[in-house]
């Protein structure tokens, strides 16, 4: 037997835990913080399933681009996005093909 759980998610948004880790920052207003962490902090709101977005740092996916974070959107899978440093977050949402969450 299965039991379903709620949640508040638009989407699943996978971030590259090791691309973020190699770059160290570079997103958000002062250029200092993890896309993931600039991510949920655009989303607003909300931690865990309660959140607007569902940002979910994964282990390496293989692309390994230098100088930027690998990003994929978990309802469109064939489409991965590099990610430089310094890319506005409104317009990484809107890339990523979301609702404007603000």
């Amino acid at each position: 037997m299965t039991k379903k759980v709620r949640s508040d998610w638009q989407a699943a948004i996978l971030v590259c835990r090791k691309c973020e880790k190699k770059l160290g920052g570079g997103f958000g207003p002062d250029g200092d913080e993890r896309l993931a962490k600039a991510l949920r902090r655009h989303a607003g709101g909300g931690k865990g399933r309660k959140a607007k977005l569902g940002i979910i740092e994964v282990g390496c996916l293989k692309i390994c681009p230098k100088r930027a974070v690998t990003v994929v959107n978990g309802a469109r899978p064939g489409e991965w996005l590099v990610v430089r440093p310094g890319t506005s977050i409104d317009e990484l949402v809107g890339e990523l093909g979301l609702d404007p969450l603000s």
